[in-house]
């Protein structure tokens, strides 16, 4: 009876499973964003992200549900939902730029925009390198620790494109007094660096782990 009892549980690997397909939309969902910053299908691209994050949504749910479920958990059940949930907060900041972008209407973004673009889809690859790395995560605590290093360099770049780009922005709407293309521009800069921000969140919790379990 027991044996058909721990059948019917979810087995630990299956949490790898499931953060792995998260991480792969996480990372689907910021390639859309770089295609869109670049100019290319916006509106197809902040469709796709709309539909990623809802995806990647229920991901969360079903990690969440499983934590509660599971007897066995691969580490400590508050860092499973903490990487989760910020893996997931990630994916919503993206889904929260696309809003702003459409509520204005932009079709059209500053080639600093696009750089930090780039740097987002950086931190979203390496994240996706980290995660399958945590099954094992005492062979591969160099390795993971050397990722968290590089996702905070990228976050440091994205904060020097940011303040770039709110100067440039002064620079050509300050002086001509259009405080709405400024408004509009601080906005969407303000937002992508708060992407790379919880990719940030991401590595530190990974980083969390790695020094709990080794």
């Amino acid at each position: 009876m027991m044996s058909i009892f721990r059948k019917l549980m979810p087995r630990e690997d299956r949490f790898f499973d499931m953060f792995n397909k998260h991480s792969e939309t996480v990372v689907t969902a910021a390639q859309a964003l770089d295609r869109l910053l670049s100019g290319e299908n916006v509106q197809a691209n902040c469709d796709l992200i709309v539909t990623l994050e809802d995806q990647a949504d229920d991901i969360t749910r079903d990690v969440l549900l499983a934590v509660r479920r599971s007897f066995i958990t691969p580490f400590d059940r508050g860092d499973i939902k903490d990487l989760i949930q910020s893996m997931d907060d990630a994916i919503d900041m993206m889904h929260k730029t696309v809003k702003t972008i459409r509520l204005f209407e932009q079709t059209s973004f500053d080639p600093l925009m696009q750089q930090m673009g780039h740097e987002i889809v950086k931190a979203a690859g390496l994240i996706a390198e980290a995660i399958p790395l945590l099954e094992k995560v005492g062979t591969n605590a160099q390795r993971l620790s050397s990722i968290a290093e590089e996702i905070t360099r990228v976050e440091g770049r994205s904060d020097d494109l940011h303040d770039q780009g709110l100067k440039d922005l002064f620079k050509r709407h300050g002086a001509a007094g259009d405080a709405m293309a400024y408004m509009i521009g601080s906005e969407i800069y303000g937002e992508l660096e708060k992407v790379v921000d919880r990719f940030e969140d991401v590595a530190n919790e990974i980083s969390g782990i790695v020094i709990e379990n080794v």
